[in-house]
């Protein structure tokens, strides 16, 4: 398993080993390969693979140019992610090397094609490793010198090959800028925040670099120094991180040997010696590296006098957007500015914020808006006091902190996180585990950019408490509540046998909080991702102030582009416009109505329809059937018996090539007058997700132009059956709302003709029942519905009359209870159950198969074999079986295996 940033290849993977201590950079002679990659449009790239050998490691290295002449320019070191190696970051290196640069990626060591043993960015080998890849650099004649043996060079990388550019900077000062990406300032502070054991992500990360002992790729175990075999219990993990990480796992709890071993390894041990310029890309979507490690090290670097701009991005380590395209583009220019010393450059504003930009129409995918301000607020800019209500509360840690709530889940949140702005979001906190308190409903919207504070007190039984912070977005009345970015902030409280009084840090998010919403705090006991007291205890927390919010007010969002069909849509109807005038083209004209049909919902006459490339297959062929008033017709048939090519040639989307559809008399055409008397729901219908259910309904019966009198919404809104889910978010309906939403859309202004395709999808059984009901309420008042459904017991329950189709042709149309009625099996209802007994005796009359009681035991089924049925009443009146009634009995699907020969349909439906 590897630790990836899901959607993007330049930090896609997590752990990355750092080349270890010099030997005599040994680069073999001849043991260089040099490729090149060409295109019609792009320069060629070439490319030197070879093996540096090292102390205690040979580290496999990628080198990159472009272009020829003898001008000298600056370099760039790419690291890659834990978990990757040099090929995990290829892409990059080969835009930033046709963008003017010498490039160099690496596997550092453990990773890739590399030996050694991960050390976690261990300073006296991976952080080495790199000072021998500078000096390296320093004798390459393309390479820009800034003196002997100092290239003019910077280092980026994400993740750990963030952590490793950080440290660079500060260990070597030949390091002339920084891009670090989604990565951490200090490591113990991020596997132990707050003194809580961060297990989910430890146990991944360490488990991770333990799984592989033997060489990459197959090849033989690797070597330790001394020349024998790496031990085998830790991997490729040096021995003294593989202890400590057993230690503290089996414990639960960091001790003060393993923050010290991993603090010795972190960019803030440097933090006084980092004074180049930086460019600091962090991911809101991201509960391992969260954005309070992106603020320490701004305000380090800022300290030292070194430029610094901070860029929020959507994704991160839980996953979401990562922005790749853009990123990379942004670190290049930072490079330009930095390296190349192009003061034209654009770096970017000092800080950046992606947010959520709504929901693109055309492709239903989430948009981004950047908002941006001229200096970095920092976490704490622009605080507003939320007033808290709620009373002290007393809660327990459970014995063995099980079951635990659940915030962000490694991999899995953030592809909600990214969301939780559109109402979307993964959280849990059990009963009787956490104490919660909520504002009053928002007077106005409120944005979070930062991280909101609060002073708490804390008792514990034990002494010792465990909470996880987080701060909801309540919806109105309590419906709905989004965690967001799905981040918890832990603590750890000791020496709390009395209350004591704590301040705590919540999560850095940037959320926007709706008018109508409240916030609520809550402090829970457990929590999926971190370890918590195995040993029960019952804690006692109690407000001591309100919540301070962070607003962030210099901080402006953009205003969103216009998208390409605002302005290309009119252009593109004014050139379809004038290419019909200058052609000349005439429309055909509709013949004229038929009063004797103008009582008759739907009249369909020899209906054909063939599509292009498809030979001599018809998707439809002389169809004819006709619907009367009152009836709710299943059409039915195969995957590609026609069905829906049907209903599209119903509604006038597409014309058939022969044929003709008559509604009311009136033959259908694109645009026809008599169409404004059908309703339909075909494949499914769009909603605007922030707008209420009611909301979506009446701009959509404002777009038809109709007065808003002729709607008659109420009515159709009372037969869809949606109740107070009306005033929501469609955002936040279930999938069976947002179907009889669409069901109330179809219906509104009542039309005399409704049609259905499909409208069960996705629904569960209670869903599906109340489906059913609204079609034949619907139906009940003298209007016709059309259903095409793949769920024959649903057909046979809801529906009058059926039109079964097969490779576009009509096998039957009729009555259900004609079509389902011939067989050779018999409903006998009974006025009570049939004792098993009586049933075994009507099984053994003379010409009966056999008989069998119903599955609610209110009658029987009785399989004919050569009796009539007057001959069964007579006999089961002489055994005295209490017959209310007997009946032909067979199932719909019977009936339609039976119609269309068990096989499905080859068109195209």
């Amino acid at each position: 398993m590897k630790i990836r940033l899901p959607g993007r290849a330049a930090v896609s993977r997590r752990r990355g080993r750092w080349l270890a201590g010099l030997a005599a950079l040994a680069v073999l002679a001849g043991a260089g390969t040099w490729t090149a990659a060409a295109s019609d449009e792009m320069p060629a790239v070439h490319r030197e693979d070879q093996a540096l050998t090292m102390p205690g490691a040979r580290i496999d290295t990628s080198y990159f140019t472009s272009g020829g002449g003898t001008g000298r320019r600056p370099a760039v070191l790419l690291a890659h992610g834990f978990g990757g190696s040099k090929e995990s970051v290829r892409a990059q290196a080969e835009g930033l090397a046709r963008d003017g640069y010498a490039v160099m990626t690496w596997s550092a060591r453990g990773f890739g094609a590399s030996s050694g043993q991960i050390g976690l960015n261990d300073p006296a080998h991976e952080v080495k490793d790199v000072s021998r890849l500078i000096d390296w650099l320093a004798e390459r004649p393309e390479v820009r010198l800034d003196a002997a043996g100092d290239p003019r060079v910077g280092v980026s990388g994400a993740s750990y090959g963030g952590a490793i550019s950080l440290l660079a900077a500060g260990h070597d000062s030949r390091v002339d800028a920084i891009a670090p990406e989604v990565t951490y300032w200090n490591l113990a502070d991020a596997l132990f925040p707050d003194g809580v054991f961060k297990k989910l992500w430890a146990g991944i990360f360490f488990t991770t670099g333990s799984a592989s002992t033997g060489g990459p790729m197959g090849a033989a175990p690797d070597r330790n120094a001394a020349g024998g075999p790496e031990a085998s219990a830790c991997g490729r993990f040096q021995p003294t991180l593989c202890a400590m990480y057993e230690r503290v796992a089996t414990s639960g709890k960091p001790d003060a040997e393993a923050r010290a071993l991993l603090e010795a390894r972190s960019p803030s041990a440097v933090a006084d010696r980092i004074k180049v310029p930086a460019l600091i890309v962090q991911g809101q979507s991201d509960s391992l590296f969260p954005l309070s490690h992106a603020d320490a090290m701004a305000e380090a670097i800022k300290g030292n006098g070194a430029p610094v701009a901070v860029d929020w991005i959507a994704g991160g380590h839980d996953g979401g957007d990562l922005e790749a395209e853009r990123v990379q583009g942004r670190v290049s220019a930072w490079f330009d500015r930095y390296l190349n010393g192009n003061e034209a450059a654009g770096t970017g504003p000092a800080f950046r914020v992606s947010r959520a930009g709504g929901v693109d129409s055309t492709d239903g995918q989430a948009t981004l808006r950047g908002a941006t301000a001229a200096a970095y607020p920092g976490l704490r800019a622009g605080g507003r006091t939320v007033e808290l209500t709620g009373r002290t509360q007393s809660f327990r840690n459970p014995a063995g902190a099980n079951p635990p709530g659940i915030s962000a889940v490694p991999g899995v949140g953030g592809g909600l996180s990214q969301l939780s702005s559109l109402g979307l979001g993964l959280s849990l906190d059990f009963p009787g585990q956490y104490a919660r308190f909520d504002s009053r409903p928002l007077d106005a919207p409120m944005r979070i950019t930062g991280s909101p504070t609060v002073r708490v007190t804390v008792a514990s039984d034990s002494g010792e408490a465990v909470l996880f912070g987080k701060v909801y977005d309540v919806g109105p009345d309590g419906r709905g509540q989004v965690l967001p970015a799905q981040l918890v902030a832990p603590v750890r409280v000791e020496g709390a046998t009395t209350a004591r009084t704590v301040e705590l840090t919540l999560p850095a998010v940037d959320h926007e909080i709706e008018a109508g919403h409240r916030l609520g705090l809550v402090l829970a006991a457990t929590d999926l991702g971190y370890a918590s007291p195995a040993d029960p205890a019952a804690y006692t927390v109690g407000l001591a102030g309100p919540l301070t919010v962070p607003t962030a007010p210099a901080v402006t969002t953009q205003a969103a582009a216009l998208p390409w069909w605002v302005w290309g849509l009119p252009a593109a109807g004014a050139a379809v416009a004038a290419a019909l005038l200058l052609t000349a083209r005439r429309r055909t004209i509709a013949p004229a109505p038929d009063p004797e049909l103008a009582d008759v919902p739907l009249q369909i006459t020899g209906l054909t329809k063939r599509y292009a490339k498809s030979g001599d297959r018809y998707a439809v062929q002389d169809l004819s059937f006709r619907v009367e008033k009152g009836q709710v017709l299943g059409l039915l048939g195969p995957n590609g018996a026609g069905k829906t090519t049907t209903l599209r040639m119903l509604m006038g989307l597409i014309t058939p090539d022969d044929g003709e559809i008559r509604v009311f008399g009136h033959a259908v055409r694109p645009g026809a007058p008599v169409l404004s008397r059908v309703g339909a729901f075909v494949e499914g219908a769009g909603f605007l997700p922030h707008l209420s259910g009611r909301e979506n309904l009446e701009l959509y019966w404002r777009a038809t132009g109709r007065p808003a009198e002729d709607s008659h919404i109420e009515e159709a809104l009372e037969i869809a059956g949606l109740g107070d889910a009306l005033a929501r978010a469609v955002r936040t309906y279930s999938q069976g709302m947002r179907q009889r939403l669409a069901i109330a859309q179809a219906m509104l202004g009542l039309p005399d003709l409704l049609i259905l395709d499909e409208p069960t999808n996705g629904l569960d059984p209670p869903q599906i029942r109340e489906m059913r009901d609204v079609m034949i309420r619907y139906a009940a008042g003298g209007r016709t519905v059309i259903v095409s459904s793949h769920l024959l017991s649903e057909v046979e329950q809801s529906c009058t009359d059926l039109v079964v189709m097969d490779r576009g042709r009509l096998v039957q149309a009729g009555r259900v209870a004609e079509i389902t009625g011939a067989g050779e099996t018999l409903l006998v209802t009974t006025a009570g159950e049939v004792s098993e007994p009586l049933v075994e005796k009507v099984g053994a009359l003379p010409g009966i198969g056999s008989a069998v009681r119903t599955g609610d035991g209110g009658g029987l089924l009785v399989r004919l074999d050569g009796a009539t049925a007057s001959a069964l009443v007579a006999e089961l009146v002489r055994l005295d079986v209490p017959v209310t009634g007997v009946g032909p009995h067979r199932r719909l699907e019977d009936a339609f295996l039976t119609l269309i020969g068990g096989e499905t349909g080859g068109a195209t439906s």
